[in-house]
Protein backbone atom coordinates (compact mmCIF):
# COMPACT_ATOMS: atom_id res chain seq x y z
CA UNK A 1 0.00 0.00 0.00
CA UNK A 2 1.14 3.53 -0.76
CA UNK A 3 -0.57 6.46 0.95
CA UNK A 4 0.12 10.05 -0.05
CA UNK A 5 -1.14 12.73 2.32
CA UNK A 6 -1.29 16.48 1.91
CA UNK A 7 -3.87 19.17 2.44
CA UNK A 8 -2.44 21.77 0.12
CA UNK A 9 -2.37 19.69 -3.06
CA UNK A 10 -1.19 22.48 -5.36
CA UNK A 11 1.87 23.14 -3.22
CA UNK A 12 3.01 19.54 -3.37
CA UNK A 13 1.95 18.64 -6.91
CA UNK A 14 5.55 18.31 -8.05
CA UNK A 15 6.40 15.77 -5.37
CA UNK A 16 3.17 13.84 -5.84
CA UNK A 17 4.00 13.59 -9.53
CA UNK A 18 7.49 12.45 -8.59
CA UNK A 19 6.23 9.74 -6.26
CA UNK A 20 3.48 8.42 -8.53
CA UNK A 21 5.79 8.13 -11.51
CA UNK A 22 8.58 6.67 -9.41
CA UNK A 23 6.45 3.86 -8.06
CA UNK A 24 4.71 3.27 -11.36
CA UNK A 25 8.14 2.83 -12.93
CA UNK A 26 9.23 0.31 -10.35
CA UNK A 27 6.18 -1.85 -9.93
CA UNK A 28 3.67 -1.51 -12.73
CA UNK A 29 3.54 -4.12 -15.46
CA UNK A 30 1.20 -1.91 -17.48
CA UNK A 31 2.63 1.59 -17.40
CA UNK A 32 6.33 2.13 -18.01
CA UNK A 33 7.88 5.37 -16.75
CA UNK A 34 11.56 5.93 -17.40
CA UNK A 35 13.91 6.87 -14.60
CA UNK A 36 14.92 9.90 -16.68
CA UNK A 37 11.45 11.40 -16.22
CA UNK A 38 11.76 10.83 -12.49
CA UNK A 39 15.07 12.67 -12.34
CA UNK A 40 13.75 15.52 -14.52
CA UNK A 41 11.13 16.16 -11.86
CA UNK A 42 13.77 16.06 -9.15
CA UNK A 43 15.86 18.60 -11.01
CA UNK A 44 12.87 20.93 -11.10
CA UNK A 45 12.51 20.96 -7.32
CA UNK A 46 15.14 23.68 -6.63
CA UNK A 47 13.16 26.08 -8.82
CA UNK A 48 10.23 26.01 -6.38
CA UNK A 49 12.06 26.07 -3.07
CA UNK A 50 9.37 28.03 -1.27
CA UNK A 51 6.83 25.25 -1.79
CA UNK A 52 8.89 22.09 -1.38
CA UNK A 53 7.13 19.72 1.00
CA UNK A 54 8.72 17.45 3.53
CA UNK A 55 8.64 13.78 2.53
CA UNK A 56 8.38 10.86 4.92
CA UNK A 57 8.74 7.45 3.30
CA UNK A 58 7.74 4.60 5.64
CA UNK A 59 8.35 0.93 4.89
CA UNK A 60 6.89 -1.99 6.82
CA UNK A 61 8.86 -5.22 6.43
CA UNK A 62 6.85 -8.37 5.53
CA UNK A 63 3.47 -6.78 6.25
CA UNK A 64 0.63 -8.74 4.67
CA UNK A 65 -1.96 -7.06 2.45
CA UNK A 66 -4.80 -8.35 4.64
CA UNK A 67 -3.12 -7.35 7.89
CA UNK A 68 -4.44 -3.78 7.89
CA UNK A 69 -7.70 -2.75 9.48
CA UNK A 70 -9.12 -1.02 6.45
CA UNK A 71 -8.57 -4.18 4.40
CA UNK A 72 -10.91 -6.01 6.76
CA UNK A 73 -8.31 -7.52 9.09
CA UNK A 74 -8.94 -8.42 12.71
CA UNK A 75 -5.71 -6.52 13.42
CA UNK A 76 -6.47 -2.96 14.45
CA UNK A 77 -4.53 -0.24 12.62
CA UNK A 78 -6.52 2.98 13.17
CA UNK A 79 -3.68 5.38 12.32
CA UNK A 80 -2.72 3.75 9.04
CA UNK A 81 -6.43 3.37 8.24
CA UNK A 82 -6.93 7.11 8.72
CA UNK A 83 -4.05 7.93 6.41
CA UNK A 84 -5.40 5.54 3.80
CA UNK A 85 -8.94 6.88 3.95
CA UNK A 86 -7.81 10.51 3.73
CA UNK A 87 -5.11 9.98 1.13
CA UNK A 88 -4.45 8.37 -2.23
CA UNK A 89 -4.33 4.57 -2.21
CA UNK A 90 -2.19 2.84 -4.82
CA UNK A 91 -2.69 -0.86 -4.20
CA UNK A 92 -2.02 -2.66 -7.48
CA UNK A 93 1.75 -2.55 -7.22
CA UNK A 94 4.20 -5.31 -6.47
CA UNK A 95 7.57 -5.86 -4.85
CA UNK A 96 10.17 -8.61 -5.01
CA UNK A 97 9.67 -11.61 -2.68
CA UNK A 98 12.59 -10.73 -0.38
CA UNK A 99 14.18 -7.71 1.24
CA UNK A 100 17.32 -6.69 -0.64
CA UNK A 101 16.07 -6.56 -4.26
CA UNK A 102 12.93 -4.69 -3.19
CA UNK A 103 14.88 -2.07 -1.28
CA UNK A 104 17.32 -1.63 -4.14
CA UNK A 105 14.42 -0.98 -6.50
CA UNK A 106 12.71 1.46 -4.17
CA UNK A 107 15.81 3.58 -3.68
CA UNK A 108 17.15 3.58 -7.25
CA UNK A 109 14.19 2.96 -9.54
CA UNK A 110 16.10 0.06 -11.11
CA UNK A 111 14.91 -3.52 -11.34
CA UNK A 112 17.15 -6.08 -9.65
CA UNK A 113 18.24 -7.36 -13.07
CA UNK A 114 20.17 -4.08 -13.36
CA UNK A 115 21.51 -3.84 -9.80
CA UNK A 116 22.45 -7.51 -9.52
CA UNK A 117 20.72 -7.69 -6.13
CA UNK A 118 18.57 -10.71 -6.89
CA UNK A 119 18.42 -12.18 -3.39
CA UNK A 120 19.06 -11.23 0.22
CA UNK A 121 22.53 -10.07 1.18
CA UNK A 122 23.83 -12.22 4.01
CA UNK A 123 26.00 -10.37 6.55
CA UNK A 124 29.37 -11.48 5.13
CA UNK A 125 28.47 -10.97 1.47
CA UNK A 126 31.04 -8.73 -0.31
CA UNK A 127 28.40 -6.92 -2.35
CA UNK A 128 26.05 -3.95 -2.16
CA UNK A 129 23.85 -1.53 -4.04
CA UNK A 130 25.97 -0.55 -7.08
CA UNK A 131 27.67 2.79 -6.58
CA UNK A 132 26.93 3.97 -10.12
CA UNK A 133 23.18 4.08 -9.39
CA UNK A 134 22.15 7.22 -7.48
CA UNK A 135 19.44 6.84 -4.87
CA UNK A 136 16.37 8.99 -4.33
CA UNK A 137 18.23 10.38 -1.30
CA UNK A 138 21.13 11.43 -3.54
CA UNK A 139 18.77 13.33 -5.82
CA UNK A 140 16.81 14.99 -3.04
CA UNK A 141 20.03 15.91 -1.27
CA UNK A 142 21.22 17.57 -4.48
CA UNK A 143 17.93 19.49 -4.52
CA UNK A 144 18.48 20.98 -1.09
CA UNK A 145 16.71 18.46 1.12
CA UNK A 146 18.04 17.33 4.48
CA UNK A 147 18.02 13.53 4.15
CA UNK A 148 17.71 11.08 7.03
CA UNK A 149 17.41 7.32 7.26
CA UNK A 150 16.19 5.37 10.26
CA UNK A 151 15.84 1.59 10.43
CA UNK A 152 16.82 -1.35 8.24
CA UNK A 153 19.34 -0.91 5.41
CA UNK A 154 20.12 -4.40 4.02
CA UNK A 155 21.82 -3.13 0.87
CA UNK A 156 25.40 -3.99 1.68
CA UNK A 157 28.04 -2.71 4.09
CA UNK A 158 31.27 -4.49 3.28
CA UNK A 159 32.95 -1.18 2.39
CA UNK A 160 32.29 2.30 3.83
CA UNK A 161 31.09 3.62 0.48
CA UNK A 162 28.12 1.26 0.64
CA UNK A 163 26.82 2.65 3.93
CA UNK A 164 23.70 4.85 3.96
CA UNK A 165 25.71 7.99 4.75
CA UNK A 166 27.58 7.44 1.49
CA UNK A 167 24.39 6.86 -0.47
CA UNK A 168 22.70 10.22 -0.09
CA UNK A 169 21.67 10.27 3.57
CA UNK A 170 22.96 13.01 5.86
CA UNK A 171 22.26 10.87 8.91
CA UNK A 172 21.59 7.21 9.63
CA UNK A 173 20.40 5.32 12.69
CA UNK A 174 19.56 1.67 12.36
CA UNK A 175 20.91 -1.74 11.43
CA UNK A 176 22.73 -2.91 8.33
CA UNK A 177 21.83 -6.58 7.98
CA UNK A 178 18.52 -8.30 7.28
CA UNK A 179 17.27 -9.00 10.79
CA UNK A 180 18.15 -8.74 14.46
CA UNK A 181 16.69 -9.15 17.91
CA UNK A 182 14.18 -6.34 18.50
CA UNK A 183 15.49 -5.70 22.03
CA UNK A 184 19.16 -6.65 22.17
CA UNK A 185 19.90 -5.62 18.56
CA UNK A 186 22.05 -8.70 18.08
CA UNK A 187 21.98 -10.17 14.61
CA UNK A 188 22.64 -13.77 13.64
CA UNK A 189 22.64 -15.66 10.37
CA UNK A 190 19.42 -17.47 11.28
CA UNK A 191 19.90 -21.14 12.19
CA UNK A 192 23.48 -21.37 10.94
CA UNK A 193 24.79 -18.59 13.21
CA UNK A 194 27.70 -18.01 10.85
CA UNK A 195 28.02 -14.40 11.94
CA UNK A 196 26.61 -12.87 15.11
CA UNK A 197 27.05 -9.58 16.90
CA UNK A 198 25.49 -6.22 17.68
CA UNK A 199 24.05 -4.52 14.64
CA UNK A 200 23.07 -0.98 15.45
CA UNK A 201 24.71 2.02 13.82
CA UNK A 202 24.72 5.78 14.31
CA UNK A 203 25.79 7.32 11.04
CA UNK A 204 28.87 5.34 9.96
CA UNK A 205 29.93 4.03 13.38
CA UNK A 206 28.56 1.47 15.84
CA UNK A 207 26.00 2.94 18.22
CA UNK A 208 26.61 2.95 21.97
CA UNK A 209 24.72 -0.27 22.61
CA UNK A 210 24.49 0.41 26.36
CA UNK A 211 22.08 3.25 25.55
CA UNK A 212 19.79 1.13 23.41
CA UNK A 213 19.97 -2.44 24.70
CA UNK A 214 16.43 -3.35 25.76
CA UNK A 215 14.74 -0.65 23.66
CA UNK A 216 12.14 -2.20 21.34
CA UNK A 217 13.21 -1.29 17.81
CA UNK A 218 9.80 -0.18 16.47
CA UNK A 219 9.50 2.36 19.27
CA UNK A 220 13.19 3.27 19.18
CA UNK A 221 13.15 4.01 15.45
CA UNK A 222 9.96 6.05 15.73
CA UNK A 223 11.50 8.06 18.57
CA UNK A 224 14.52 8.84 16.40
CA UNK A 225 12.21 10.08 13.64
CA UNK A 226 10.27 12.26 16.06
CA UNK A 227 13.54 13.78 17.27
CA UNK A 228 14.53 14.58 13.67
CA UNK A 229 11.16 16.25 13.11
CA UNK A 230 11.51 18.37 16.25
CA UNK A 231 15.05 19.51 15.42
CA UNK A 232 14.72 20.06 11.68
CA UNK A 233 15.34 23.59 10.40
CA UNK A 234 11.92 24.76 9.26
CA UNK A 235 13.51 26.75 6.42
CA UNK A 236 14.75 23.58 4.70
CA UNK A 237 12.65 20.61 3.59
CA UNK A 238 13.50 17.14 4.84
CA UNK A 239 13.29 13.63 3.48
CA UNK A 240 13.00 10.84 6.05
CA UNK A 241 13.26 7.21 5.01
CA UNK A 242 11.87 5.19 7.92
CA UNK A 243 12.45 1.51 7.28
CA UNK A 244 10.81 -0.32 10.16
CA UNK A 245 12.17 -3.67 11.27
CA UNK A 246 8.56 -4.64 11.94
CA UNK A 247 6.98 -6.94 11.18
CA UNK A 248 9.88 -9.14 10.07
CA UNK A 249 10.87 -12.14 12.18
CA UNK A 250 11.64 -12.75 15.00
CA UNK A 251 8.14 -12.34 16.43
CA UNK A 252 8.76 -10.02 19.36
CA UNK A 253 6.64 -7.26 20.87
CA UNK A 254 5.86 -5.87 24.35
CA UNK A 255 3.23 -7.94 26.14
CA UNK A 256 0.65 -5.17 26.26
CA UNK A 257 0.22 -5.37 22.48
CA UNK A 258 -0.07 -9.17 22.53
CA UNK A 259 -2.74 -8.91 25.23
CA UNK A 260 -4.95 -6.94 22.86
CA UNK A 261 -5.39 -10.11 20.81
CA UNK A 262 -6.04 -12.85 23.36
CA UNK A 263 -8.96 -13.99 21.21
CA UNK A 264 -6.45 -15.18 18.58
CA UNK A 265 -5.59 -18.80 19.41
CA UNK A 266 -2.33 -19.08 17.47
CA UNK A 267 0.37 -17.55 19.66
CA UNK A 268 2.54 -16.62 16.67
CA UNK A 269 -0.36 -14.88 14.96
CA UNK A 270 -1.15 -13.14 18.25
CA UNK A 271 2.40 -11.81 18.53
CA UNK A 272 2.39 -10.76 14.90
CA UNK A 273 -0.88 -8.85 15.39
CA UNK A 274 0.67 -7.07 18.37
CA UNK A 275 3.70 -6.11 16.27
CA UNK A 276 1.44 -4.57 13.62
CA UNK A 277 -0.54 -2.63 16.21
CA UNK A 278 2.64 -1.32 17.85
CA UNK A 279 3.90 -0.13 14.48
CA UNK A 280 0.55 1.52 13.74
CA UNK A 281 0.69 3.32 17.07
CA UNK A 282 4.12 4.71 16.23
CA UNK A 283 2.94 5.88 12.81
CA UNK A 284 0.27 7.83 14.67
CA UNK A 285 2.87 9.26 17.05
CA UNK A 286 4.96 10.44 14.11
CA UNK A 287 1.92 12.16 12.59
CA UNK A 288 1.26 13.90 15.90
CA UNK A 289 4.88 15.03 16.06
CA UNK A 290 4.49 16.66 12.63
CA UNK A 291 1.29 18.39 13.70
CA UNK A 292 2.94 19.67 16.86
CA UNK A 293 5.88 20.96 14.81
CA UNK A 294 3.46 22.73 12.47
CA UNK A 295 4.58 20.91 9.30
CA UNK A 296 1.70 18.49 8.80
CA UNK A 297 0.07 20.55 6.05
CA UNK A 298 3.27 20.64 4.05
CA UNK A 299 4.29 16.99 4.30
CA UNK A 300 3.86 14.02 2.01
CA UNK A 301 3.66 10.61 3.69
CA UNK A 302 4.28 7.50 1.64
CA UNK A 303 3.53 4.23 3.43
Amino acid sequence: MIVLKAKQFIKIAVIIFLCLNFYSFIFSSIKVITIKSFYRVLKAIPQCRETRPNIIFIIADDLGYNDLGYHGSEIRTPNIDKLAMSGVRLENYYVQPVCTPTRGQLLTGKYQIHTGLNWVLWPATPAGLPLDYPTIADKLQDSGYATHMVGKWHLGFYKPEFLPTSRGFDTFFGFLSGHSDYYTHITGNYQEKLMTGYDLMENDAPANISRYNGAYSTQLFATKVKNIIRKQDSDNPMFIYLSFQAVHAPLQVPDKYVNEYLHINDINRRKYAGMVSCMDEEVGNIVEAMKTRGIWNNTVIIF
